[in-house]
């Protein structure tokens, strides 16, 4: 099969004009006849939108035809015509006859997710200890929090079946170096699972929160199907350490919350960006975790037409580009980097706390992305070595501090503290709403945000706005909304593992993954990050039989 790259059509194609245009393309790319194409799919559509008055779609596409060997010679040279790579999913390891201790997995969002599903499919018949609740208890829990002001600091958008990648805009791209196609394993499994099909090939796939809830209790079912074991509000409270032979500390077992006590060799931790207090036991136990950078910032909203007309022109609101993203990035004269975080078209703001007395937003969109505001993100990177030195929790604990900063602002009522565009950059107090209406529930308070974040942020962000502007004409509409604060953009630290076998670098049997570890920064880089775990725990069951 060749793959045939940089194939470019006008969007303003009807659509059953594609098929043949992309046909005709073939031929004359491949100097071959029509009888000799056999078929072709697609691989990848991407968007070439740098001239608003004339976008263009790009195609991948893997075509097999008659005569394979004499084309590839014949176009040798051409970059754009080589034979496609297999990029089929092969495990590396099937689980032996009987299992002393079975893997446990903590935590099922999405690097957990698929560590369980990888270990179930290869016959190891995981248990999974998910603190929170099954995804749609947890989505009522998490409706408590965003129209009667009610959190459950166990079962919200951070914890529960899913993790925080099932309340967001469900985006399923990454810049993650994957040379052995593990994206292209989420992507088909999240398929299977109910997802559209089309997450295959466009080139910036999402899903959103409403089919995510579906597909993450189809993927539970299947894990279960295959022997796996999930349970729902097992908190696990302590990991238990001893030495081996070698002297070495190793994972004995874990206990939950409840007391009960599990014997355990191979341990995934897969606990997400915000299960802070488990941070702080692994601390306490001597595992090793080092502070790592992060970002903290606002949300912003703008009518999602602006968005579309500064983006798409003419063509906003074309069914195949859809509701308008953006990505953008200022350094400011402070020496501070400012960049778009998340951006959710035609989505909403939401309540992310999962400690009490405390206010977190984070952005989610539907998989129409049909809601009225566009919102992301603006947020400012921090570091350990500049912002929070010395304790490995020292990134956590300023968390905690602008977000109790943030409640406070907001009234002490879980709303969030806000502020118009105009008001911020003039750094006077907002009062009314104007022409945007925040979608932030349970409510946006109107402040001023200036003590709202450190004061290097907040002029860096000053600053950002007006530039940001130059690229999106309107970007800084006056009566736009700020929302704070947004502080989990990742994980404040690493829980550090060796490279070769991903364990802990000081215990072994522990096997830490995803973005809580900080080895990930979205739903497919955590499910890859979850399957190379599996494969390695996998590895060292069978390797030790």
């Amino acid at each position: 099969m060749i793959r045939v790259t940089e194939i470019k059509l006008p969007l303003e194609l009807q659509p059953d004009e594609v098929a043949s245009k992309i046909k005709a393309t073939l031929i004359k790319k491949l100097a071959i006849n029509a009888a000799d194409i056999v078929e072709y799919t697609i691989f990848k559509r991407g968007i070439d939108a740098r001239k608003a008055n004339a976008i263009l779609l790009v195609y991948s596409l893997d075509v097999i035809i008659k005569g394979e060997a004499k084309v590839l010679a014949k176009l040798k040279k051409d970059p754009h015509v080589k034979i496609a790579p297999d990029a089929s999913y092969k495990f590396v390891a099937n689980a032996p006859v009987s299992l002393k201790n079975r893997p446990i997995v903590i935590g099922l969002g999405p690097a957990g997710l698929f560590a369980a599903l990888i270990l179930a499919q290869s016959g190891f018949k995981p248990l999974v200890l998910e603190r929170g609740k099954a995804v749609r208890e947890r989505t009522k829990d998490t409706f408590n929090l965003w129209r009667k002001s009610v959190l459950n600091p166990e079962s919200n958008v951070q914890f529960g079946e899913g993790g925080a990648g099932t309340f967001s805009d469900g985006k399923l791209w990454s810049q993650i170096k994957d040379p052995k196609h593990y994206g292209r394993k989420v992507l088909q499994e999240f398929v299977k699972a109910g997802a559209p099909a089309e997450i295959l090939y466009v080139s910036h796939p999402h899903i959103g929160t409403f089919r995510l809830v579906g597909m993450v209790e189809e993927m539970r079912n299947t894990i279960e199907a295959l022997g796996g074991e999930i349970r729902f509000q097992a908190k696990v409270n302590d990991i238990e350490l001893g030495n081996n032979a070698a002297g070495q500390s190793e994972v004995q077992a874990v206990v939950l919350a409840n007391g009960e006590r599990i014997e355990a060799n191979h341990v995934v931790l897969a606990i997400g960006h915000s299960a802070r207090d488990t941070f702080e036991m692994l601390y306490e136990k001597g595992i090793y975790i080092e502070a790592k950078p992060f970002s903290i910032g606002f949300r912003i909203e703008h009518p999602q037409s602006l968005i579309d007309h500064a983006r798409h022109g003419p063509n906003a609101q074309h069914p195949i580009l859809g509701a308008a993203d953006y990505k953008l990035v200022h350094h400011a004269s402070n020496g501070r980097s400012v960049y778009s975080f998340c951006m959710c078209p035609g989505g909403t703001v939401v309540a992310a706390a999962s400690e009490e007395g405390r206010v977190v937003t984070n952005g989610m969109s539907q998989y129409s992305r049909n809601e009225r505001n566009a919102n992301a993100g603006i947020v400012v990177g921090i570091t350990p070595e500049v912002d929070f030195p010395g304790h490995p929790l020292a990134g956590m604990e300023l968390q905690r501090k602008w977000e109790s900063q943030a409640y406070l602002l907001g009234g002490s009522t879980y709303q969030a503290p806000g502020q118009l565009i105009g008001d911020f950059l003039a750094n006077q107090p907002s009062t009314k709403f104007g022409e945007v209406t925040p979608s932030y529930t349970p409510g946006v308070h109107l402040t001023n945000l200036d003590t709202a974040l450190p004061d290097f942020a907040i002029a860096a962000i000053r600053e950002a706005i007006p530039q940001f502007a130059k690229q999106i004409k309107g970007f800084d509409l006056a009566d736009g909304i700020l929302t704070g604060v947004e502080t989990r953009t990742s994980s404040p630290i690493r829980i550090k593992r060796n490279d070769d076998d991903l364990q802990s670098i000081n215990t072994k049997g522990l096997y830490p993954t995803g973005e809580g570890a900080g080895y990930a920064g979205g739903i497919l880089s955590a499910g890859v990050d979850g399957i190379r775990v599996a494969e390695a725990v996998a590895l060292s069951i069978v390797n030790a039989t």
